[in-house]
């Protein structure tokens, strides 16, 4: 097996709607070769949370993973969100995605773990069953603390061990838990990627990362680039830097009521970057109003972060 090398930035794209709110495949395609001319960008994460994965309809999917494979034309792989509830029905949407053209999975957590728990050695099977039956390569999804399905160091670290298993991405915004947490992986799986996805406060956990799995990445990916390397190089002041100039974006579109806001958040940063032309979305979202819409365009004038340009997002 060829391992992905997501040591880098992988975005997680929004889906891109037509404004009857249908998907367009075309503005979708538009918006993947965007992100993948940008040196840097290692993967396109799609079917996620800031992507509506779930909103979508089985077809809409599939028929988007291959508009992404064709897209970038094999620049990069394409990683599906798996979110299926049970464990044989998520290894059946990951051997479809496969079908489909897609790399990778990035596997959620049984979302009724969310409220109840999980039982031990059902993450693990989880994970099993959809490499064996897809051979999509694994992303160990880590949820936040404050969830009932946010892995023990233990069931990390079986999963991470796990043939198939590449890289982890970590949310857990728990510093207690990352800073004692993410040097036992390391230890216990030395080629595991480790990958933050910690949005609203990236600068804590830079210099102890491989790379970055962010919603982020869909509207400044140049500076998240930056921001990646100056972590690596253990560059505190570059990093600090940057940091502070997305500081505004970061708390127009993260520092918000809801973690779900931030996807209406992300679309309204893209039609203020000139990459999309209306910010489109589908229930149960709602759109975040005038004012909201302002302090988020005023928060990119804020930081220095232009518009696109016409030729970076010309048309197939």
């Amino acid at each position: 097996m060829s391992v992905m090398d997501l040591r880098g930035l992988s975005p997680a794209p929004v889906t891109v709607f037509t404004r009857d709110g249908e998907v367009d495949y075309a503005a979708n395609a538009r918006l993947a070769k965007w992100l993948v001319s940008i040196e840097g960008v290692k993967s396109l994460v799609i079917l996620g949370h800031a992507g509506e994965g779930t909103f979508l309809t089985t077809e809409e999917r599939l028929k988007l993973i291959e508009t992404y494979v064709e897209a970038v034309g094999g620049d990069v792989p394409i990683i599906a969100g798996i979110t299926g509830e049970g464990t044989r029905v998520a290894a059946e949407e990951a051997k479809a995605c496969k079908a489909a053209g897609a790399t990778g999975a990035l596997v959620y957590p049984n979302h009724g773990w969310l409220r109840f728990g999980f039982q031990k050695g059902a993450p693990q099977d989880r994970y099993k069953a959809i490499w064996q039956e897809s051979g999509l390569q694994c992303i160990l999804f880590q949820y936040p603390d404050a969830t009932k399905a946010s892995y023990d160091l233990d069931t990390q670290i079986d999963i991470a061990t796990q043939e198939g298993v590449v890289a982890t991405k970590n949310g857990v915004r728990n510093m207690k838990r990352w800073y004692v947490e993410i040097p036992e992986l390391k230890k216990a799986a030395p080629e595991l990627q480790v990958l933050s996805c910690h949005d609203e406060w990236l600068l804590p956990t830079m210099f102890d990362v491989d790379g970055l799995l962010v919603g982020y990445g869909n509207i400044a990916p140049e500076l998240l680039v930056q921001l990646i390397a100056a972590g690596k190089a253990q560059d505190y002041p570059e990093a600090r830097r940057i940091f502070e100039q997305l500081l505004p974006i970061t708390r127009a579109v993260y520092h918000r009521g809801s973690h779900m806001e931030g996807t209406v958040a992300l679309k309204l940063g893209l039609v203020k970057r000139g990459v999309l032309d209306h910010a489109t979305i589908r229930e149960p979202l709602k759109n975040l109003g005038e004012a909201a819409e302002r302090q988020i365009f005023e928060a990119f004038d804020a930081a220095g972060v232009g518009s696109v340009g016409s030729s970076a997002i010309a048309a197939e």
